[in-house]
């Protein structure tokens, strides 16, 4: 069993900003195969479902992305899902806007959804990162950029790595973030 856990925050205040490209992430997967409804558990949104034949669960924490951990380490405990079957999705600032990277533990950057969730389950999970932009680029500070909305350009651009996302995952799923790694640059490149 795998557990894919898009990061952002809850609130249609929230929605559409940059820190919630997880959500989006998990929405994206959500609509692409057969999952259940999200339902209210573990303080997140969770769905089940099948990814090229293996159980997945979707997860979208509700409890704010500084705690982001609390719900994800809930699941995996609940479920006794090991941080290598873990995929969490979230915003990166330091990354290009659309540009893709995948990892395997790691430090958490200064991204406080993954220090909490570090906190809970180590830092042996895959995360998935999607770039959102700079906020040097946009002259404001980072609490604000990220809690700012995508423009219509940007979410143009990020729509198709989203989609990208939802299409490949189980390439991760079934061969792990080394081959998923080599796979998004190939995608970055296009």
């Amino acid at each position: 069993m795998f557990l894919v856990a898009g990061l952002g925050n809850p609130g249609e205040e929230y929605a559409k900003t940059r820190h919630n490209i997880g959500f989006m992430a998990a929405d994206e997967i959500h609509s692409r195969y057969n999952f259940t409804p999200f339902k209210a558990k573990f303080e997140g949104l969770l769905a089940e479902g099948t990814i090229d034949g293996e159980k997945v669960l979707l997860l979208k924490p509700q409890t704010f992305m500084n705690l982001s951990g609390q719900s994800v380490g809930k699941v995996a405990n609940f479920y006794k899902i090991p941080p290598q079957n873990i995929i969490v999705i979230h915003d990166d600032k330091d990354l290009a806007l659309g540009k893709l990277k995948a990892k395997i533990g790691g430090s958490a950057g200064g991204h406080n959804g993954l220090k909490n969730i570090d906190s809970q389950i180590g830092q042996e999970y895959n995360r998935i990162r999607i770039g959102v932009g700079s906020p040097k680029e946009h002259n404001t500070d980072t609490v604000n950029f990220v809690l700012s909305r995508f423009s219509k350009a940007e979410m143009d651009i990020l729509q198709e790595r989203l989609d990208f996302i939802a299409a490949t995952v189980g390439e991760l799923i079934k061969k792990g973030v080394a081959q998923y790694s080599n796979l998004i640059g190939q995608h970055n490149q296009k």
